[in-house]
């Protein structure tokens, strides 16, 4: 982190499902900011992530979540689906960041924001406060949406998988088919016919 310039730490949730939407939150974190169970999200226990996120909800300096569709993430394809949810959270951050460090290896300029305005970083909700901030609010917020959408479609078990390919929700597509939720771009091995 720069001394006295505005870094947003950016990161997303959800490439890997079938369904459901993926998340993407930006967070600018005070400079001294520190929490000691705060890692990259997926290190980190259901229980520890809900304890961080009303403290990075509360004492960040400025955080957004955005939510992508399954919709958009077919139009988009999911790398472009989720640059796109961390550019519209950044773009609602006030006040607007300086820098953005980006966890991933791939992103785009857009408004605001050229090249020489963001860093990529592989691993980087594991290295830096902010991206880990932003790991953990794009997680929970991910998955309070999918236990809602499990009560609306309780058959995909998604409250358990959060729309991942688990053989529970493999076995529930074969059996009730794709809800309006499951990603039409997304064809796993297990659900392709037979040749034989």
């Amino acid at each position: 982190m720069k001394a006295g310039r505005l870094e947003a730490g950016c990161d997303e949730a959800g490439r890997g499902p079938l369904a459901g939407p993926v998340y993407a939150a930006a967070v600018i974190l005070p400079e001294d900011f520190f929490h000691p169970l705060l890692n990259d999200s997926k290190q980190m226990s259901e229980k520890d992530r809900d304890l961080v996120r009303p403290i990075i909800e509360k004492e960040a300096i400025a955080w957004a979540v955005e939510e992508v569709s399954a919709e958009e993430i077919d139009r988009l394809n999911i790398l472009w689906a989720s640059v796109t949810g961390m550019q519209r959270s950044v773009l609602r951050l006030d006040p607007k960041p300086d820098f953005l460090l980006i966890d991933g290896n791939k992103f785009r300029p857009f408004e605001g924001f050229g090249f020489n305005s963001y860093k990529t970083v592989v691993h980087g909700d594991a290295t830096y406060s902010s991206i880990a901030a932003a790991s953990v609010l794009a997680k929970t917020w991910r998955d309070e949406k999918m236990r809602t959408l499990a009560a609306e479609y309780p058959q995909y078990g998604w409250e358990r998988n959060f729309g991942y390919p688990t053989r529970e929700h493999i076995d529930a597509i074969k059996k009730y088919g794709l809800s309006p939720y499951h990603r039409r771009s997304f064809h796993p091995k297990e659900l392709e016919p037979s040749l034989f």
